[in-house]
């Protein structure tokens, strides 16, 4: 298996930046990955992508030195274990709220004996010797579990002390519906930027890296800033709708006529 270009980054101390996909076509993945992500994420939970799109997307992006990751629909070893073996280089898992869920979580991502994956890695084996990829996948793949709930916060140390955890994902939008707030993404709410530092602390202390779903650009820097060390903003799909939206207003703001979107 290749060198996973985003741990790499990590480990040199930099941040990373990261392309979400919601869009299941391999030309939009493709325009995409040339657009200076250190990493881009096919969204099988939320986006409208399904295995085959994810592959197809992967086999776009293949040119570009962009690392490939997923986030599955849900903490399962059948769709994490197809994931891997279609080339996925890094698993986002959401709802991890437990020390056994991100017990299973490392399980379903790693080869015998740190795991129990199956063995089959019909494309992320597929271009190097039999068992070279089988050799290096335990210690380049990253497992990254989504940290979305009061209950997962209530449980990071025994989640963040699971050996085989890499990173964790913080998903904003769930995590303030769980602490009964309005789900929404950049947050300003001192309960939850109170979390986020928290987090921050605890994966500090063990070596561990810490993402975030962000909104803007603005507010991914800021994360950066505050610590996060993988920052994704939006998606394909809402970048489309902004871009298409400010470029159908400008028109009509030159023109001298006002028009509602």
């Amino acid at each position: 298996m290749a060198t996973n270009e985003l741990k790499q980054l990590w480990k040199s101390g930099k941040a990373a930046v990261n392309g979400w996909l919601a869009i299941p076509s391999g030309f939009s993945a493709e325009v995409m990955a040339r657009c200076g992500w250190d990493s881009v994420t096919v969204d099988m939970q939320h986006g409208v992508q399904d295995y085959m799109s994810m592959v197809w997307c992967f086999q776009a992006m293949g040119r570009e030195p962009v690392t490939p990751m997923v986030r599955v629909p849900w903490n399962e070893p059948g769709i994490i274990g197809k994931a891997l073996d279609g080339g996925a280089y890094g698993i986002i898992c959401p709802m991890v709220n437990t020390k056994a869920e991100a017990e299973a979580l490392v399980s379903y991502c790693r080869y015998p004996p740190k795991g129990a994956r199956s063995n089959g890695p019909i494309r992320a084996g597929s271009y190097g010797s039999a068992g070279e990829y089988q050799r290096t996948a335990n210690d380049e793949i990253l497992v990254i579990p989504m940290i979305e709930t009061k209950e997962a916060v209530e449980n990071i140390e025994a989640i963040l002390d699971v050996p085989g955890i890499d990173a964790i994902y913080v998903g904003p939008s769930d995590l303030a519906f769980s602490l009964g707030l309005t789900p929404k993404l950049d947050s300003e709410e001192p309960q939850v930027l109170a979390i986020y530092e928290m987090l921050l602390a605890a994966c500090k202390k063990r070596g561990i890296y810490a993402g975030i779903h962000c909104g803007s650009a603005a507010y991914a820097a800021r994360a950066i800033k505050m610590g996060f060390r993988l920052t994704t903003i939006a998606n394909d799909s809402g970048l489309m709708a902004k871009a298409a939206t400010e470029a159908v207003a400008a028109v009509w703001k030159e023109v001298g006529e006002f028009r509602k979107a």
